[in-house]
């Protein structure tokens, strides 16, 4: 990998995991100047990668920031998109939507055994929520949290099934349930950012109960 290819992967990852960003911050974070940030943002542009949105601030003109094209998500891992959606109709075709249901279920019982097991042990919430964003980064979701005032956010900045969930919706209404079944009883667990409804990433605000 050239080091262009990995300034231009390393924008990308970052307004994948940061949301839209400006020019200035991208170059602090990376320890190169503004210029030398735009011109690959432009060259990303030019490829139909990135696009750019003003934010308006309390005094002077509004900053531009730099944001991610529905393409640019094709540098970032799909899990098999095509087979799986292929998959799915086939199914749906085949043995019908009950048969499709039941297969959603079954997989959502196996993920709940395989959290559970990797839950234990895990005494707080806290511990239970950074084993849980551990293993969603090892399944490619770009998982992180963080911690505000007593509650949690748990976020994904990238699905990997994202083509196979806006296929068959009920992967995403089962993958809730998981998260909780292994965060415990002792928790209240609400999507509050979804990809499939337009946002740029999931997340999950979770409550500590009592």
């Amino acid at each position: 990998m050239t080091k262009k290819t990995k300034t231009r992967q390393d924008i990308l990852t970052l307004l994948k995991t940061d949301g839209p960003t400006s020019a200035a911050a991208m170059a602090e974070r990376f320890g190169v100047t503004a210029m030398a940030i735009r011109q690959h943002l432009y060259d990303l542009q030019a490829e139909g990668l990135v696009g750019t949105e003003e934010q308006a601030r309390p005094v002077g003109r509004p900053v531009k920031l730099w944001h991610l094209s529905e393409r640019a998500n094709r540098y970032f891992p799909d899990a098999h998109a095509d087979l799986a959606v292929g998959l799915i109709n086939a199914i749906r075709t085949s043995l019908g939507d009950e048969a499709m249901d039941a297969l959603i279920t079954e997989r959502s019982h196996r993920q709940k055994a395989d959290y559970r097991a990797l839950m234990s042990g895990a005494e707080t919430l806290s511990d239970r929520l950074e084993r849980l964003t551990e293993q969603r980064n090892r399944e490619g979701y770009m998982a992180a949290m963080s911690a505000d005032a007593g509650e949690y956010l748990f976020i994904e900045n990238h699905c990997p099934i994202c083509s196979a969930a806006q296929s068959c919706s009920g992967l995403c209404a089962m993958e809730l349930e998981v998260f909780r079944d292994a965060l415990g009883p002792d928790c209240q667990v609400d999507r509050v950012d979804h990809i499939l409804a337009g946002a740029r990433r999931c997340a999950y605000r979770v409550t500590p109960k009592g």
